[in-house]
């Protein structure tokens, strides 16, 4: 285990302009090309904000199973709402952790002949009967933590050479960007050991373009360092924790990097709540001016293949025909 820590970067450094702006790009280009994680603070997202959404998480997962159940993806085509513990994988193997899943709130698409299948993925949320407050939490964190990432995106097209609305045109009204509430169990044994049945969720990249994380109280999150020892994320009290997602890296030739990661299982259980800033569905990721790494891939494929992966038991049931 590296006994390395995070950088933290403070957005309101490149709100200020000038030569405070200056300073937090180069900081910037230093945690995204090197280990492609940060804690970020100054982001403007409300206490309240941040203190509702917390509570609530932890009022969801106490509900009854069968309460939670009721709004369990496999009822929708879309891949939204709750998932069982263990119900989850990566690399092949079970994620020992629960989740709400939350996009965007838009109504399901109407195929017509010839529309790729990765439109599937829009449409409505599922929310719980019994925890109605939940819904406008939700959104108002979503709101919220869109508007700061859309502001480090602009941070990050700065720091890439470009106009600062450079990802903008992407990053619209209907950008694919969705959240997730998550809940990992305390285990009984083997806390903090890697290995089969000891992943809360196991090592791997996330395939958009930023995530920002909210911890609550208990830690768990590694990150796997330039060196290839793991470094321990703990939360820290008023900040999000940042990493570069696969598109990124492409979409910016490779200049910085999407970094393994994954939760161990924790001693207590552990809430967090996640932000995935992604494209639209239709965008088409290419390198910054054709610089390495691989050519350009439209998102939705992208994301389609990833959705598939992780949750065979959804696309067992409403995605039999897909690619992927």
């Amino acid at each position: 285990m590296s006994t390395r820590s995070l950088p933290v970067l403070d957005l309101g450094r490149f709100r200020a302009g000038g030569a405070e702006r200056a300073a937090f790009v180069r900081e910037l280009r230093a945690a995204a090309g090197g280990v492609g994680f940060f804690y970020l603070r100054g982001h403007g997202v409300p206490e309240r904000v941040t203190r509702r959404i917390a509570d609530l998480a932890a009022e969801f997962f106490r509900l009854p199973l069968e309460q939670r159940l009721a709004i369990e993806n496999v009822h929708s085509p879309h891949f939204r709402g709750y998932t069982r513990d263990g119900n989850e994988f990566t690399g092949g193997v079970r994620d020992r952790r629960e989740q709400l899943d939350i996009g965007p709130e838009r109504p399901a698409v109407v195929p017509r002949p010839g529309d790729p299948s990765w439109w599937g993925l829009r449409g409505p949320n599922q929310w719980p009967d019994a925890l109605p407050e939940l819904r406008a939490a939700a959104l108002d964190w979503q709101h919220e933590v869109v508007r700061a990432g859309r502001e480090l995106l602009g941070a990050l097209a700065v720091m890439l050479g470009r106009e600062e609305t450079y990802f903008g045109t992407w990053f619209d009204e209907e950008a694919a960007t969705h959240m997730k509430i998550l809940h990992y169990p305390a285990a009984k044994d083997g806390a903090g050991s890697r290995g089969a049945g000891s992943q809360g969720v196991g090592e791997h990249k996330d395939y958009g373009y930023l995530t920002l994380l909210q911890q609550h109280e208990v830690g768990g999150l590694q990150v796997r360092g330039p060196d290839g020892e793991w470094i321990d994320v703990p939360p820290r009290a008023g900040s999000f924790v940042v990493n570069i997602g696969e598109m990124l890296e492409l979409a910016a030739g490779g200049r910085i990097v999407a970094t393994s990661h994954g939760v161990v299982r924790p001693d207590a259980d552990r809430l967090s709540v996640a932000l995935f800033m992604a494209p639209r569905l239709d965008a088409i990721v290419e390198p910054l001016d054709g610089q390495g790494g691989p050519g350009s891939t439209r998102y939705g494929e992208h994301a389609l293949a990833g959705w598939l992966r992780s949750h065979p038991e959804v696309a067992r049931r409403w995605w039999s025909g897909a690619p992927g």
